[in-house]
């Protein structure tokens, strides 16, 4: 069953990477549960966004992985980057604490925006488990079957790659640990920054951690600070 891949977005090499998945039989199921689901409520994030994180970040970019669990479910939230919302909106409480931690762990002032894209732009994969959600309903679209395409993204990346350092936050990304090769990997796992975690996140010191393994490996650090996006 053949899909119009280029309609999706994707970076050339996640379309030769992910073949066997886009071309799947699954897969195609997942499209058509989205499009049926728009006949009920609206579905974020918009069609333009829905792969929005294998656009701004190629497979041999990527470095770092951070894992959420599904988009935003408010409007104009959405932009297809887990934790990120466009330019303009609201940061939400668990941006916030990322914020907060990557300012105790490295100093760097806390940005008026919420969007993630200089960051996905450095190689941080900033991949949700599922990628779209009804509006107003959290993980709405959890049975939708998208857990098999991300964690297919994963299992990929981490027999593919080298050196990769993945971030995992609260007790569903952090069963996404056996996806991944810890001989050839980094796992950074800690609570979520969500507020309901009571500040259990704080003092992980993940972006400095990562930052001195990627540069242990002769990889580029990334640089945490939103401000120096123009």
């Amino acid at each position: 069953m053949q899909i119009a891949i280029k309609t999706l977005g994707l970076k050339k090499d996640w379309i030769e990477i992910l073949k066997d998945e886009i071309y799947s039989e699954y897969f195609a199921k997942i499209l058509d549960k989205v499009n049926n689901a728009k006949h009920e409520s609206i579905v974020y994030p918009p069609d333009n966004l829905l792969f929005n994180a294998f656009k701004l970040t190629s497979f041999k970019q990527t470095k770092l992985i951070i894992l959420g669990q599904d988009p935003y479910h408010g409007k104009n939230q959405a932009m297809g980057l887990s934790f990120s919302v466009p330019k303009g909106e609201k940061i939400p409480p668990s941006l916030k604490n990322i914020y907060k931690e990557i300012y105790s762990d490295l100093g760097i002032k806390q940005p008026n925006s919420g969007d993630l894209s200089y960051w996905a732009k450095q190689g941080v994969l900033l991949l949700n488990s599922t990628l779209s959600v009804g509006a107003g309903v959290a993980n709405s679209h959890a049975n939708f079957g998208w857990d098999k395409f991300s964690d297919a993204v994963i299992k990929i990346l981490s027999q593919k790659k080298q050196n990769l350092v993945f971030m995992l936050w609260g007790n569903y990304a952090k069963s996404k640990a056996n996806l991944i090769d810890t001989k050839k990997h980094l796992i950074l796992s800690s609570a979520h920054p969500s507020p309901l975690a009571r500040g259990a996140f704080f003092g992980c010191k993940h972006f400095s951690k990562a930052n001195e393994y990627l540069k242990m490996h002769q990889i580029s650090p990334i640089d945490w600070d939103l401000n120096h996006e123009i």
